[in-house]
Protein backbone atom coordinates (compact mmCIF):
# COMPACT_ATOMS: atom_id res chain seq x y z
CA UNK A 1 0.00 0.00 0.00
CA UNK A 2 1.34 3.62 -0.74
CA UNK A 3 1.95 5.55 2.54
CA UNK A 4 -0.92 8.09 3.18
CA UNK A 5 -0.10 11.92 2.93
CA UNK A 6 0.00 14.21 6.07
CA UNK A 7 -3.72 15.71 5.62
CA UNK A 8 -4.75 12.05 5.11
CA UNK A 9 -3.33 10.57 8.58
CA UNK A 10 -5.96 10.33 11.23
CA UNK A 11 -3.62 12.09 14.03
CA UNK A 12 -2.92 14.94 11.86
CA UNK A 13 -6.96 15.35 11.11
CA UNK A 14 -7.45 15.46 15.21
CA UNK A 15 -4.50 17.81 16.05
CA UNK A 16 -6.12 20.49 13.33
CA UNK A 17 -9.38 19.47 14.39
CA UNK A 18 -7.94 20.83 18.27
CA UNK A 19 -6.45 23.50 17.28
CA UNK A 20 -9.53 24.69 15.21
CA UNK A 21 -12.27 23.88 18.05
CA UNK A 22 -9.67 26.38 20.27
CA UNK A 23 -9.75 29.26 18.15
CA UNK A 24 -13.44 28.96 17.84
CA UNK A 25 -13.94 28.74 21.30
CA UNK A 26 -12.21 31.55 22.20
CA UNK A 27 -13.30 34.16 19.48
CA UNK A 28 -16.33 33.12 18.94
CA UNK A 29 -17.36 31.70 22.32
CA UNK A 30 -21.24 31.11 21.64
CA UNK A 31 -20.58 29.52 18.54
CA UNK A 32 -18.53 27.41 20.49
CA UNK A 33 -20.97 26.06 22.81
CA UNK A 34 -23.17 25.56 20.86
CA UNK A 35 -20.31 22.49 19.17
CA UNK A 36 -20.94 20.27 22.10
CA UNK A 37 -23.49 17.97 19.80
CA UNK A 38 -20.63 16.64 17.87
CA UNK A 39 -18.34 15.76 20.99
CA UNK A 40 -20.86 14.31 22.86
CA UNK A 41 -22.36 12.29 19.62
CA UNK A 42 -18.86 11.12 19.02
CA UNK A 43 -18.48 9.85 22.26
CA UNK A 44 -21.51 7.99 22.24
CA UNK A 45 -21.48 6.16 18.91
CA UNK A 46 -18.18 4.86 20.63
CA UNK A 47 -19.57 4.14 23.87
CA UNK A 48 -21.93 1.84 21.42
CA UNK A 49 -18.90 -0.51 20.18
CA UNK A 50 -17.48 -0.85 23.54
CA UNK A 51 -19.68 -3.30 25.05
CA UNK A 52 -19.00 -5.94 22.32
CA UNK A 53 -15.53 -4.50 21.88
CA UNK A 54 -14.67 -6.08 25.14
CA UNK A 55 -16.82 -9.03 24.95
CA UNK A 56 -15.56 -10.51 21.85
CA UNK A 57 -11.92 -9.96 22.56
CA UNK A 58 -11.85 -11.30 26.37
CA UNK A 59 -14.13 -14.87 25.71
CA UNK A 60 -12.65 -15.48 22.55
CA UNK A 61 -9.40 -15.13 24.37
CA UNK A 62 -10.18 -17.39 27.14
CA UNK A 63 -11.80 -19.32 24.69
CA UNK A 64 -8.78 -19.95 22.86
CA UNK A 65 -6.92 -21.50 26.45
CA UNK A 66 -6.73 -24.82 27.33
CA UNK A 67 -5.80 -23.75 31.07
CA UNK A 68 -8.00 -21.69 33.11
CA UNK A 69 -5.75 -21.38 35.74
CA UNK A 70 -3.86 -18.96 33.66
CA UNK A 71 -7.16 -16.82 33.39
CA UNK A 72 -6.99 -16.62 37.42
CA UNK A 73 -3.18 -15.83 37.49
CA UNK A 74 -3.05 -13.01 34.70
CA UNK A 75 -6.60 -10.89 37.27
CA UNK A 76 -4.69 -11.71 40.61
CA UNK A 77 -1.42 -10.13 38.82
CA UNK A 78 -2.81 -7.37 37.20
CA UNK A 79 -4.47 -6.56 40.40
CA UNK A 80 -1.08 -6.08 41.97
CA UNK A 81 0.12 -4.11 39.21
CA UNK A 82 -2.94 -1.95 39.45
CA UNK A 83 -2.76 -1.81 43.15
CA UNK A 84 0.91 -1.34 43.17
CA UNK A 85 1.28 1.72 40.62
CA UNK A 86 -2.27 3.47 41.67
CA UNK A 87 -0.76 3.93 45.10
CA UNK A 88 2.51 5.01 43.99
CA UNK A 89 -0.09 7.53 42.33
CA UNK A 90 -1.58 8.94 45.00
CA UNK A 91 1.82 8.78 46.95
CA UNK A 92 3.46 11.34 44.06
CA UNK A 93 0.54 13.54 44.20
CA UNK A 94 1.06 14.22 48.14
CA UNK A 95 4.58 14.31 47.75
CA UNK A 96 4.53 17.30 45.20
CA UNK A 97 1.57 18.89 46.69
CA UNK A 98 3.79 19.25 49.85
CA UNK A 99 6.75 20.53 47.95
CA UNK A 100 5.57 22.69 45.62
CA UNK A 101 2.35 23.80 47.70
CA UNK A 102 0.33 25.17 44.56
CA UNK A 103 -2.88 26.68 47.34
CA UNK A 104 -0.40 28.66 49.35
CA UNK A 105 -0.94 32.06 49.76
CA UNK A 106 -4.66 32.59 48.14
CA UNK A 107 -5.87 33.26 51.91
CA UNK A 108 -9.27 32.08 50.96
CA UNK A 109 -12.10 32.35 54.17
CA UNK A 110 -14.10 29.50 53.93
CA UNK A 111 -17.09 31.03 54.28
CA UNK A 112 -17.07 32.94 51.19
CA UNK A 113 -17.43 29.72 49.43
CA UNK A 114 -20.40 29.23 46.70
CA UNK A 115 -20.92 26.63 43.94
CA UNK A 116 -23.31 23.99 43.61
CA UNK A 117 -20.99 20.60 44.19
CA UNK A 118 -24.29 18.75 45.73
CA UNK A 119 -24.25 16.54 42.24
CA UNK A 120 -20.81 15.30 43.14
CA UNK A 121 -21.57 14.99 46.85
CA UNK A 122 -24.63 12.38 46.61
CA UNK A 123 -22.50 10.45 43.74
CA UNK A 124 -20.10 9.89 46.43
CA UNK A 125 -22.46 9.17 49.23
CA UNK A 126 -23.99 6.87 46.93
CA UNK A 127 -20.63 4.82 45.95
CA UNK A 128 -20.08 2.42 48.27
CA UNK A 129 -18.34 -0.27 48.80
CA UNK A 130 -21.13 -2.78 48.68
CA UNK A 131 -22.86 -0.79 46.19
CA UNK A 132 -20.18 -1.02 43.80
CA UNK A 133 -19.94 -5.35 44.28
CA UNK A 134 -23.99 -5.20 43.52
CA UNK A 135 -22.80 -3.34 40.71
CA UNK A 136 -21.15 -5.44 39.09
CA UNK A 137 -23.67 -8.31 38.95
CA UNK A 138 -25.91 -7.42 35.97
CA UNK A 139 -30.04 -8.29 35.34
CA UNK A 140 -29.58 -10.26 32.66
CA UNK A 141 -26.35 -12.31 30.93
CA UNK A 142 -27.02 -10.18 27.82
CA UNK A 143 -28.27 -6.98 29.35
CA UNK A 144 -24.51 -5.07 29.81
CA UNK A 145 -24.06 -5.74 26.31
CA UNK A 146 -26.87 -2.81 25.84
CA UNK A 147 -25.56 -0.73 28.91
CA UNK A 148 -22.17 1.07 29.61
CA UNK A 149 -21.32 -0.46 32.39
CA UNK A 150 -17.86 -2.06 31.60
CA UNK A 151 -17.22 -4.17 35.25
CA UNK A 152 -20.72 -5.75 33.93
CA UNK A 153 -19.37 -6.44 30.40
CA UNK A 154 -16.19 -8.09 32.04
CA UNK A 155 -17.83 -10.43 34.43
CA UNK A 156 -20.01 -12.01 31.35
CA UNK A 157 -17.18 -12.59 29.05
CA UNK A 158 -15.18 -14.32 31.54
CA UNK A 159 -18.09 -16.33 32.52
CA UNK A 160 -19.14 -17.13 28.84
CA UNK A 161 -15.20 -18.26 27.92
CA UNK A 162 -15.14 -20.28 30.74
CA UNK A 163 -18.28 -21.97 29.45
CA UNK A 164 -16.50 -22.73 26.65
CA UNK A 165 -13.71 -23.89 26.82
CA UNK A 166 -15.54 -26.12 29.85
CA UNK A 167 -17.66 -27.46 26.29
CA UNK A 168 -15.28 -26.78 24.06
CA UNK A 169 -16.56 -29.81 21.89
CA UNK A 170 -20.15 -29.05 21.40
CA UNK A 171 -19.54 -25.23 21.64
CA UNK A 172 -16.78 -25.09 18.82
CA UNK A 173 -19.57 -23.13 16.62
CA UNK A 174 -19.95 -20.60 19.01
CA UNK A 175 -16.39 -19.99 19.49
CA UNK A 176 -15.97 -19.73 15.42
CA UNK A 177 -19.30 -17.67 15.12
CA UNK A 178 -17.47 -15.14 17.91
CA UNK A 179 -14.54 -14.98 16.08
CA UNK A 180 -16.07 -14.62 12.36
CA UNK A 181 -18.21 -11.37 14.56
CA UNK A 182 -15.32 -9.98 15.51
CA UNK A 183 -13.99 -8.69 11.64
CA UNK A 184 -17.16 -6.69 10.87
CA UNK A 185 -17.30 -5.33 14.71
CA UNK A 186 -13.60 -3.77 14.93
CA UNK A 187 -14.53 -2.55 10.92
CA UNK A 188 -17.37 -0.48 12.75
CA UNK A 189 -14.60 0.37 14.96
CA UNK A 190 -12.55 1.80 11.99
CA UNK A 191 -15.44 3.21 10.15
CA UNK A 192 -16.24 5.04 13.15
CA UNK A 193 -12.66 6.46 14.14
CA UNK A 194 -12.77 8.47 10.44
CA UNK A 195 -15.21 10.47 13.08
CA UNK A 196 -12.77 11.16 15.48
CA UNK A 197 -11.83 14.87 14.11
CA UNK A 198 -15.26 16.08 14.43
CA UNK A 199 -15.63 14.46 17.91
CA UNK A 200 -12.36 16.17 18.93
CA UNK A 201 -12.95 19.48 17.14
CA UNK A 202 -17.08 19.39 18.80
CA UNK A 203 -15.65 18.53 22.17
CA UNK A 204 -12.72 21.24 22.16
CA UNK A 205 -14.40 24.09 20.81
CA UNK A 206 -17.67 23.77 23.52
CA UNK A 207 -14.94 23.45 26.60
CA UNK A 208 -12.92 26.67 25.28
CA UNK A 209 -16.31 28.48 24.35
CA UNK A 210 -17.80 27.63 27.89
CA UNK A 211 -14.82 27.85 30.30
CA UNK A 212 -12.54 30.09 28.07
CA UNK A 213 -9.03 30.19 28.56
CA UNK A 214 -8.88 32.78 31.11
CA UNK A 215 -10.18 30.00 33.64
CA UNK A 216 -7.41 27.70 33.40
CA UNK A 217 -4.75 31.15 33.36
CA UNK A 218 -6.75 31.96 37.53
CA UNK A 219 -5.60 28.84 38.66
CA UNK A 220 -2.32 28.48 35.85
CA UNK A 221 -0.19 27.00 38.95
CA UNK A 222 -2.21 23.85 40.36
CA UNK A 223 -2.85 22.79 36.17
CA UNK A 224 1.07 23.44 35.79
CA UNK A 225 1.73 21.51 38.60
CA UNK A 226 -0.69 18.71 37.91
CA UNK A 227 0.29 18.13 34.22
CA UNK A 228 3.97 18.51 35.24
CA UNK A 229 3.75 15.91 37.62
CA UNK A 230 1.75 13.67 35.57
CA UNK A 231 4.19 13.87 32.96
CA UNK A 232 7.20 12.88 35.26
CA UNK A 233 5.13 10.17 36.42
CA UNK A 234 4.76 8.76 32.73
CA UNK A 235 8.46 9.12 31.54
CA UNK A 236 10.40 8.37 35.14
CA UNK A 237 7.76 6.17 36.63
CA UNK A 238 5.99 4.06 34.08
CA UNK A 239 9.16 4.94 31.46
CA UNK A 240 11.17 2.99 34.21
CA UNK A 241 8.66 -0.09 34.20
CA UNK A 242 8.65 -0.18 30.25
CA UNK A 243 12.68 -0.02 30.11
CA UNK A 244 12.84 -2.57 32.56
CA UNK A 245 10.01 -4.97 30.45
CA UNK A 246 12.36 -4.53 27.44
CA UNK A 247 10.32 -1.39 25.23
CA UNK A 248 10.37 2.17 24.91
CA UNK A 249 7.61 4.33 26.85
CA UNK A 250 8.25 6.94 24.16
CA UNK A 251 7.74 4.68 21.11
CA UNK A 252 4.82 3.31 22.78
CA UNK A 253 3.28 6.71 22.97
CA UNK A 254 4.14 7.24 19.46
CA UNK A 255 2.59 3.75 18.32
CA UNK A 256 -0.58 4.71 20.02
CA UNK A 257 -0.81 8.59 19.10
CA UNK A 258 -3.96 8.24 17.04
CA UNK A 259 -5.65 7.13 20.31
CA UNK A 260 -3.76 9.40 22.69
CA UNK A 261 -4.65 12.66 20.52
CA UNK A 262 -8.38 11.49 20.62
CA UNK A 263 -8.41 11.64 24.51
CA UNK A 264 -6.87 14.96 24.66
CA UNK A 265 -8.95 16.03 22.24
CA UNK A 266 -12.19 14.81 24.03
CA UNK A 267 -11.42 14.70 27.21
CA UNK A 268 -12.47 11.05 27.60
CA UNK A 269 -10.64 7.55 27.87
CA UNK A 270 -12.95 5.49 26.51
CA UNK A 271 -12.99 7.03 23.29
CA UNK A 272 -9.84 5.24 22.74
CA UNK A 273 -10.46 2.11 24.07
CA UNK A 274 -11.27 0.29 20.85
CA UNK A 275 -8.17 1.26 19.49
CA UNK A 276 -6.04 1.16 21.91
CA UNK A 277 -7.20 -2.96 22.67
CA UNK A 278 -7.08 -3.44 19.12
CA UNK A 279 -3.21 -1.84 18.52
CA UNK A 280 -1.93 -3.70 21.52
CA UNK A 281 -2.85 -7.21 20.06
CA UNK A 282 -1.17 -6.11 17.22
CA UNK A 283 1.88 -5.43 19.06
CA UNK A 284 2.30 -8.26 20.29
CA UNK A 285 -0.08 -9.44 23.66
CA UNK A 286 -2.06 -11.89 23.78
CA UNK A 287 -5.97 -11.33 23.14
CA UNK A 288 -6.53 -12.83 26.58
CA UNK A 289 -4.30 -10.08 28.28
CA UNK A 290 -5.85 -7.40 26.34
CA UNK A 291 -9.09 -8.61 27.04
CA UNK A 292 -9.45 -8.78 30.42
CA UNK A 293 -6.45 -6.14 31.72
CA UNK A 294 -7.14 -3.02 29.38
CA UNK A 295 -11.06 -2.92 30.68
CA UNK A 296 -9.95 -3.43 34.22
CA UNK A 297 -7.87 -0.99 34.21
CA UNK A 298 -10.17 1.99 33.27
CA UNK A 299 -11.87 1.10 36.54
CA UNK A 300 -9.07 -0.15 38.87
CA UNK A 301 -5.58 1.33 37.20
CA UNK A 302 -6.46 5.55 37.32
CA UNK A 303 -3.01 6.73 37.70
CA UNK A 304 -4.08 10.24 36.15
CA UNK A 305 -7.10 10.45 38.44
CA UNK A 306 -5.27 9.64 42.32
CA UNK A 307 -2.18 11.65 41.35
CA UNK A 308 -5.06 14.64 41.01
CA UNK A 309 -6.77 13.34 43.62
CA UNK A 310 -4.24 14.34 46.35
CA UNK A 311 -3.19 17.19 44.84
CA UNK A 312 -6.15 18.86 44.80
CA UNK A 313 -6.53 17.77 48.32
CA UNK A 314 -3.97 19.15 49.12
CA UNK A 315 -4.41 22.56 46.80
CA UNK A 316 -8.18 23.35 48.50
CA UNK A 317 -6.64 22.94 52.31
CA UNK A 318 -3.20 25.16 51.52
CA UNK A 319 -5.93 27.73 49.50
CA UNK A 320 -8.20 28.20 52.93
CA UNK A 321 -5.01 28.24 54.96
CA UNK A 322 -6.53 24.47 56.69
CA UNK A 323 -3.10 22.65 58.28
CA UNK A 324 -2.98 18.93 57.26
CA UNK A 325 -0.71 16.73 59.75
CA UNK A 326 1.38 13.91 58.38
CA UNK A 327 -1.22 11.60 60.16
CA UNK A 328 -4.15 13.69 57.97
CA UNK A 329 -2.45 13.13 55.21
CA UNK A 330 -2.35 9.24 55.76
CA UNK A 331 -5.69 9.18 56.32
CA UNK A 332 -6.27 11.02 53.17
CA UNK A 333 -4.24 8.76 51.48
CA UNK A 334 -5.94 5.66 52.70
CA UNK A 335 -9.53 7.49 51.98
CA UNK A 336 -8.20 8.13 48.62
CA UNK A 337 -7.25 4.48 47.73
CA UNK A 338 -10.75 3.20 48.14
CA UNK A 339 -12.93 5.97 46.97
CA UNK A 340 -10.67 5.86 43.95
CA UNK A 341 -12.11 2.29 43.47
CA UNK A 342 -15.42 2.66 44.45
CA UNK A 343 -16.22 5.20 42.07
CA UNK A 344 -14.98 3.31 39.32
CA UNK A 345 -17.05 3.53 36.11
CA UNK A 346 -19.09 6.81 37.39
CA UNK A 347 -19.70 9.70 34.93
CA UNK A 348 -16.95 12.22 36.45
CA UNK A 349 -15.23 10.03 38.15
CA UNK A 350 -12.42 12.45 39.23
CA UNK A 351 -14.60 14.48 40.84
CA UNK A 352 -17.07 12.36 42.82
CA UNK A 353 -13.90 10.17 44.12
CA UNK A 354 -12.44 13.69 45.07
CA UNK A 355 -16.01 14.53 46.75
CA UNK A 356 -15.82 11.16 48.68
CA UNK A 357 -12.16 11.68 49.68
CA UNK A 358 -12.79 14.89 51.06
CA UNK A 359 -16.44 13.97 52.65
CA UNK A 360 -14.19 11.48 55.10
CA UNK A 361 -11.68 13.97 56.48
CA UNK A 362 -13.91 17.02 57.84
CA UNK A 363 -10.61 19.25 57.91
CA UNK A 364 -11.79 20.37 54.77
CA UNK A 365 -15.38 21.63 53.80
CA UNK A 366 -16.54 19.76 50.39
CA UNK A 367 -17.79 22.99 49.33
CA UNK A 368 -13.83 23.69 48.72
CA UNK A 369 -14.11 21.72 45.34
CA UNK A 370 -15.97 25.10 44.30
CA UNK A 371 -12.42 26.56 44.45
CA UNK A 372 -10.92 23.85 41.31
CA UNK A 373 -14.96 23.42 39.95
CA UNK A 374 -14.07 26.01 36.23
CA UNK A 375 -10.51 24.27 36.01
CA UNK A 376 -11.34 20.55 36.10
CA UNK A 377 -12.44 20.57 33.01
CA UNK A 378 -8.91 21.82 31.39
CA UNK A 379 -7.23 18.99 33.98
CA UNK A 380 -9.54 15.98 33.28
CA UNK A 381 -7.10 15.76 29.16
CA UNK A 382 -4.50 14.99 31.49
CA UNK A 383 -6.05 13.52 34.21
CA UNK A 384 -7.37 10.58 31.21
CA UNK A 385 -3.99 10.47 29.21
CA UNK A 386 -2.48 9.19 31.82
CA UNK A 387 -4.82 6.67 32.75
CA UNK A 388 -5.10 5.03 29.05
CA UNK A 389 -1.16 5.18 29.34
CA UNK A 390 -0.35 3.86 32.32
CA UNK A 391 -3.07 1.08 31.56
CA UNK A 392 -1.34 0.89 28.19
CA UNK A 393 1.78 0.12 29.82
CA UNK A 394 0.13 -2.55 32.41
CA UNK A 395 -1.23 -4.35 29.57
CA UNK A 396 2.35 -4.90 27.93
CA UNK A 397 4.21 -5.77 31.29
CA UNK A 398 1.50 -8.16 32.68
CA UNK A 399 1.62 -9.92 29.00
CA UNK A 400 5.41 -9.99 29.86
CA UNK A 401 4.94 -11.78 33.09
CA UNK A 402 2.83 -13.97 31.87
CA UNK A 403 5.21 -15.00 28.64
CA UNK A 404 1.89 -13.89 26.24
CA UNK A 405 3.96 -11.60 24.64
CA UNK A 406 5.41 -11.66 21.36
CA UNK A 407 8.56 -9.36 22.10
CA UNK A 408 9.53 -9.76 18.33
CA UNK A 409 6.71 -8.69 17.07
CA UNK A 410 6.23 -5.82 20.01
CA UNK A 411 9.37 -4.10 18.61
CA UNK A 412 8.58 -4.14 15.25
CA UNK A 413 5.34 -2.52 16.46
CA UNK A 414 6.92 0.20 18.32
CA UNK A 415 9.30 0.47 15.44
CA UNK A 416 7.41 0.62 12.66
CA UNK A 417 4.10 2.09 13.83
CA UNK A 418 2.87 2.91 10.04
CA UNK A 419 2.92 -0.68 8.64
CA UNK A 420 0.83 -1.78 11.57
CA UNK A 421 -1.49 0.88 11.38
CA UNK A 422 -1.87 0.18 6.89
CA UNK A 423 -2.50 -3.31 8.15
CA UNK A 424 -5.67 -2.34 10.42
CA UNK A 425 -6.99 -0.11 7.64
CA UNK A 426 -7.14 -2.99 5.27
Amino acid sequence: MKAKKLYQQLYFQVVIAIIAGILLGKFYPELGEKMKPLGDGFIKLVKMIIAPVIFITLTLGIAHMTDLKKVGRIAVKAMIYFLTFSTLALIIGLVVGNILQPGHGLNIDPTTLSGDVSQYQQKAHESTLTGFIMNIIPETLFSPLVGENILQVLLVAILMGVALVLTKEKSAKVTEFLQDLSTPVFKIVHMLMKLAPIGAFGAMAFTIGKYGLHSVLNLIFLVGTFYITSALFVVLVLGSVAWYNGFNIFKLMYYLKEELLLVLGTSSSESALPGIMEKLEKAGCSRAIVGLVVPTGYSFNLDGTNIYMTLASLFIAQALNIHLPIEKQMMLLLVAMLSSKGAAGVTGAGFVTLAATLAVVPEIPIAGMTLILGIDKFMSECRALTNVIGNSVATVVVANWEKQLDKDQLQYSLNHPRDIEKKLEI
